[in-house]
């Protein structure tokens, strides 16, 4: 089954708890792998809110990489996510950073996630569980 690599982010409320029943919820989507320790990390884009909690995981996955994004979408909204703005504070925010080698670029859907090498909050804990992670090279593959 494909590897994918998730970030994991939360500042409302208990932020860590948040991470934590996100995780739990993602062990219905997949295998979990590997995550990393729990960073807390100053707001990234719009910086006047609380810090977040974030972390990475790695789950094996039978879904596509489409599914794999309805899944998450649907834990967040289950755990009361509620839409504010670009950036803005998040109950929880599960983003997908990699699946396999495959690269999508759709409307709402970008893998490689197009801003995680900018994010410390997403490169530490990733290098965390895998040292040698490299983003593949850029070719255009079908999604699984």
């Amino acid at each position: 089954m494909p590897l994918s690599y998730l970030g994991l982010g939360s500042n409302l409320g208990d932020a860590e708890a948040n991470v934590m029943e996100a995780i739990r919820r993602l062990e219905k989507v997949g295998t979990i792998l590997k995550k990393s320790k729990f960073y807390l990390t100053a707001p990234w884009g719009v910086l006047d809110q609380p810090d977040f909690v974030n972390a990475v995981i790695q789950i094996d996955t039978e879904h596509s990489p489409r599914t794999l994004l309805e899944k998450t979408q649907a834990i967040e909204k289950e755990m009361g996510r509620l839409e504010t703005y670009k950036w803005g504070p998040r109950l929880i925010d599960i983003d997908i950073l990699t699946y396999a080698d495959v690269t999508v670029q759709e409307t709402d859907l970008t893998i490689p996630h197009p801003h995680m090498t900018e994010r410390s909050f997403v490169m530490i804990p990733l290098a965390e569980i895998d040292e040698s992670f490299k983003i593949a090279e850029k070719k255009e593959k079908e999604a699984l």
